[in-house]
């Protein structure tokens, strides 16, 4: 996601998979980023190094069974919400919601098309 919560890079991962395994894949193209910010799903040690290794400040919350907690700047911590929208914002577009494709490709092309909608509709209104 962008400062403004559309998205930058899209990839699908394996329904059983988790989250942390494609998290690597995401940021690993990401360039001139300064903050990431993430949830407790992506919290491995090598994702943070990995982000580290950027040159930006990883903002991701330790899981709570951790003996080290990292401690996350509230402010920034708070713009995650952006994802949180950005999901609400697809779930308004029924092909995605529900899923009506069966192919991985063809799933990917709605949420691809669903969000280039969300682009054109962002700078649309845009003085």
């Amino acid at each position: 996601m962008d400062d403004q919560g559309l998205p930058i890079r899209l990839a699908l991962s394996q329904g059983q998979a988790g989250d942390k395994s494609a998290g690597a894949e995401l940021i690993s193209t990401l360039r001139r980023a300064r903050h990431v910010v993430a949830d407790r799903g992506y919290d491995a040690r090598a994702l943070v190094e990995q982000i580290e290794a950027m040159g930006a400040t990883a903002h991701i919350p330790t899981q709570k069974d951790r003996k080290v907690q990292r401690s996350v700047a509230p402010h920034i911590y708070r713009q995650r919400n952006l994802v949180e929208r950005y999901f609400c914002k697809l779930k308004h577009f029924r092909r995605c919601a529900t899923r009506f494709e069966k192919l991985a490709r063809n799933f990917l092309a709605a949420i691809a098309l669903a969000s280039a909608r969300l682009w054109v509709r962002a700078y649309e209104s845009t003085p």
